[in-house]
């Protein structure tokens, strides 16, 4: 009895220390219906600021005449974390929730589903090229897309 108690014991006290270490940067996979689109897109806009930072910081690095590894590589690793931050909220919150599939004979609403995933996409292709480069036409492309995206999204959202 003991031992099974001791079992039971060890056996919750895991799963509670799991669930308390563990860190959770996306939105859920179950259909809760809680959903804050604005503040995923302000959420995106950071991660974009703070890739802009980081590639600034990279560049001004490099440039300098005894360049300091150490801190470049600390900003490439910021730079690719935030990256797949952004790219996080773009696949699991907005293509897996938020935009749901329409039927190819809903002409209007088909288009307007085609057109945000066509926008998505090329954010996720532009969240990939600042993983690998520190080319600051980048961010300027990934902040346009985003604003493209927000208008075209927020338009007669139902």
């Amino acid at each position: 009895m003991r031992f099974i108690c001791n079992k039971t014991f060890l056996l919750l006290s895991a799963v509670i220390l799991a669930g308390a270490c563990s860190v959770v940067y996306s939105h859920c996979q179950i259909p809760c219906g809680i959903y804050d689109d604005a503040a995923r897109f302000e959420m995106i806009a950071e991660h974009i600021m703070t890739i802009e930072k980081s590639i600034s910081s990279i560049n001004q690095l490099s440039a300098e005449s005894k360049p300091d590894y150490n801190q470049i590589v600390r900003w490439v690793e910021n730079k690719e974390k935030h990256a797949d931050a952004a790219s996080g909220i773009i696949t699991y919150y907005f293509m897996a929730q938020r935009i749901k599939p329409v039927a190819k004979n809903s002409p209007g609403e088909y288009d307007k589903y085609v057109s945000q995933l066509t926008l998505l996409h090329e954010m996720l292709v532009q969240c990939m090229k600042a993983r690998q480069s520190a080319d600051e036409a980048v961010i300027e492309k990934l902040r346009g897309l985003l604003g493209e995206f927000e208008k075209e999204y927020l338009t007669n959202r139902k």
